[in-house]
């Protein structure tokens, strides 16, 4: 049986430290979930314990280990501390009464101040809709890309011997209405789901995953829909099975709403 988003966020924010989730095997990627909808799962336990007045400025996951689908995990959530505009905040994920992930927020309130600097334009690319749609191909393409729509726009696919430094396009979480509010935790799980920008660099088809992921938010921030998100990330350096990538998405309208960067382990040779 599937798993729905909506659910699964519906049962976070409704739950507490004890409270199970179990994610189906069509969220999964490889023997593991989907790195994206912890974190939105993650960030949704977050916020129910901190007031809609702070906004989420800082997201950082390290993935201990593989969160397996179909078994129950825990996530418990504690403040670290509370300042005046800025609250820090600690999450972790527990299966088998083990750590499989752990996160740092920070949640803030907006500020007076004279340094305003506004962000370099989103990039030319092809509309969506005259791009082709990558396929969801059981077995070949990860199964949580069932429940996301990709049109390639930069650089190569995965495993086409291309050395670009630059691979993206357009994205959106499918099953959704174009008018429907899109919130943080799907953000989160969309900013996630492009594979690696090392890939394209491989002829053939090998295991990466991500070991570290940081997300900064821009704000103020729109209020968004599930339109089309524009995201194009950029390989800074790769060496020794690792590689360091940073990534920009935004909006349909070309607004910047985040900054992602990841640390990838890449098992090319055995």
């Amino acid at each position: 049986m599937n798993t729905s988003m909506t659910d699964l966020l519906a049962q976070v924010s409704n739950g507490s430290a004890d409270t199970p989730y179990t994610v189906s095997a069509d969220w999964g990627q490889g023997r593991a979930t989907f790195g994206g909808l912890l974190g939105g799962m993650i960030y949704t336990a977050m916020r129910r314990e901190v007031d809609s007045a702070r906004a989420l400025y800082s997201f950082m996951l390290s993935f201990v280990g593989p969160v397996a689908m179909n078994e129950p995990f825990t996530i418990t959530v504690s403040t670290l501390r509370t300042g005046r505009s800025a609250i820090q905040m600690e999450a972790k994920v527990w299966q088998n009464q083990q750590v499989m992930c752990a996160a740092l927020a920070c949640f803030c309130t907006a500020r007076s101040s004279k340094v305003h600097v506004t962000p370099s334009d989103a990039p030319l690319a092809p509309l969506p809709d005259t791009l082709p749609a990558l396929p969801y191909i059981p077995n070949i393409t990860p199964a949580f890309s069932q429940h996301i729509d990709f049109r390639w726009a930069f650089g190569g696919l995965p495993f086409c011997n291309m050395p670009s430094l630059d691979m993206g396009g357009w994205m959106k979480l499918s099953g959704f209405e174009s008018n429907e509010e899109m919130t943080v935790a799907h953000l989160i799980t969309l900013i996630d789901a492009w594979p690696p920008a090392v890939l394209p660099h491989l002829a053939k088809p090998a295991p990466a995953s991500s070991m570290t992921w940081n997300i900064a938010f821009m704000h103020p921030m729109p209020k968004l829909t599930h339109d089309w998100l524009l995201y194009r990330a950029h390989i800074d350096q790769a060496a020794d099975g690792y590689g360091q990538t940073h990534a920009h998405v935004w909006s349909a309208q070309g607004e910047l709403l985040a900054i992602s960067s990841q640390t990838v382990a890449v098992f090319d040779e055995s």
